[in-house]
């Protein structure tokens, strides 16, 4: 296998890009400026040198806590629950949101072998003890996958003085937040379903 051919292999399995594009993309690094290239490469090296998952909600950051958790004007009453990372930054760039974020790093998913115990929930527990929450708001994906994460959530969490709700208005079933445009979000959080108050 040459090295154009192990570009293309490698390349294509980055999500959203198939085969031809991986083509696309290696024809054109081989057409522009070397320094182009070694700019990306050392792109790419810098960005998993220097980014971290934050010690407090676990978004990525450049320091130990992120600067959602770092921002003193956003309401501390209010954690948003993601799957991951990327969904906690398209919500975030929806503009509709402007409370904390608590990231699972997964979703239960039996068939891939990942359990409650595989998910950052016992640190989301803790939070609700020690912060001032009073809102959890559960944006995982409308899949079968995190559908099961929500309730499995909504269960663990009902016994405490909060209200929970979940996104919903605007989002079709079997979406992914990864893919949802800002203003299909902000529509989704300002819609959301009520699943329960105050630990009713």
């Amino acid at each position: 296998m040459t090295v154009l051919e192990e570009f293309v292999n490698t390349f294509s399995r980055l999500p959203g890009i198939g085969r031809k594009t991986a083509q696309r993309l290696a024809y054109h690094f081989l057409q522009v400026e070397q320094s182009v290239a070694n700019n990306f490469a050392d792109q790419i090296h810098r960005l998993r040198a220097s980014t971290i998952h934050c010690n407090h909600c676990g978004c990525y950051s450049e320091s130990e806590e992120c600067p959602f958790c770092n921002d003193p004007n956003r309401d501390r009453t209010q954690l948003c629950v993601v799957a991951w990372p990327q969904d906690a930054a398209n919500i975030e760039a929806s503009h509709a949101y402007r409370g904390l974020y608590h990231v699972l790093s997964g979703v239960i998913a039996p068939l891939d072998g990942v359990g409650p115990e595989d998910l950052y929930l016992d640190l989301l527990e803790e939070r609700i003890k020690t912060e001032n929450i009073q809102e959890v708001i559960l944006a995982t994906n409308l899949s079968p996958e995190g559908d099961a994460t929500a309730l499995y959530i909504q269960r663990l969490l009902n016994n405490y003085p909060i209200t929970i709700s979940r996104i919903a208005s605007g989002l079709p079933v079997g979406s992914e937040l990864e893919y949802a445009d800002q203003q299909t979000l902000s529509r989704s959080l300002k819609g959301r379903i009520l699943l329960s108050s105050r630990g009713s």
